[in-house]
């Protein structure tokens, strides 16, 4: 178990590592501390893991960003950042895009347990996620527009490719919140489920994901990832270059 010191945990159990936001006494709203660590989680990831959990202790998955940090002085406040060079603050977001970007890892599959609140960052946590799994009271909002911000945590892209551009245009630019019946509709999530029931569907989940070989589960993610920058033609190819490999593996052949 990595220790939650900075308001973020990791454990590991076997082929699944949990990574959880433990601040429930300010619904889990994050600080860049926090992004940090989970960054440092793809590092301190066992190579047996193959599935992923985020969740959030408490009532909320993640209120977002934590106001009273940012809005301070001190390291990753909006003041220290609009101090830095363009390319120095540039990249300072960059680090902490990585504490969202790991959970794309193509060995590994990741799921979004998300109930309450999972609003800005907290939203696009549950978006660098794989798979949705959203309790029934679940509110999702990128809130980034009424800061004055854009969402900058690596969530456009996957929101884009969920929801499509002028839908995603809508979300972001109006900063409103969507309950989980619509995200389900518009696609943002895989299962809906009473907020009773979120723990026990989260496990058969990653039963089912775990449920066969590791190296068909990657090449499917691989597979399904790339189609959508790839012609017809290609994501063809694509398929028969996985299979090669997958029989080739199977029959003892593999390099």
């Amino acid at each position: 178990m990595t220790p939650g010191a900075v308001g973020v945990r990791l454990d590991c159990d076997g082929p699944v590592a949990t990574v959880t936001l433990c601040r429930p006494d300010v619904l889990n709203a994050q600080t860049p501390a926090m992004w940090r660590a989970m960054s440092d989680f793809s590092r301190d990831l066992p190579g047996d893991v193959r599935v992923v959990v985020v969740r959030g202790e408490g009532r909320a998955f993640s209120a977002g960003l934590d106001l009273s940090v940012a809005g301070a002085s001190g390291p990753g406040s909006f003041a220290e950042l609009a101090t830095l060079p363009e390319q120095e603050c540039a990249d300072r977001i960059a680090d902490f895009q990585a504490g969202f970007t790991w959970l794309h890892r193509p060995d590994v599959v990741s799921v979004a347990a998300v109930q309450g609140h999972a609003i800005g960052a907290g939203f696009q946590l549950a978006l660098a996620c794989d798979l949705r799994v959203l309790a029934t009271d679940a509110k999702l909002s990128m809130a980034e527009v009424t800061l004055g911000l854009v969402p900058d945590l690596a969530g456009t892209k996957r929101l884009v490719e969920l929801v499509g551009y002028a839908r995603a245009l809508e979300i972001c630019a109006t900063g409103r919140r969507m309950d989980a019946a619509e995200a389900d509709r518009l696609g943002l999530a895989t299962l809906v489920v009473p907020n009773a029931e979120l723990d026990a569907t989260v496990r058969d989940l990653t039963a089912g994901l775990l449920a066969h070989p590791r190296d068909a589960v990657v090449e499917i993610k691989a597979l399904l990832a790339g189609a959508a920058g790839r012609s017809h033609a290609e994501q063809q190819r694509a398929e028969r270059e996985a299979q090669t490999r997958r029989l080739r593996d199977l029959a003892g052949r593999g390099e």
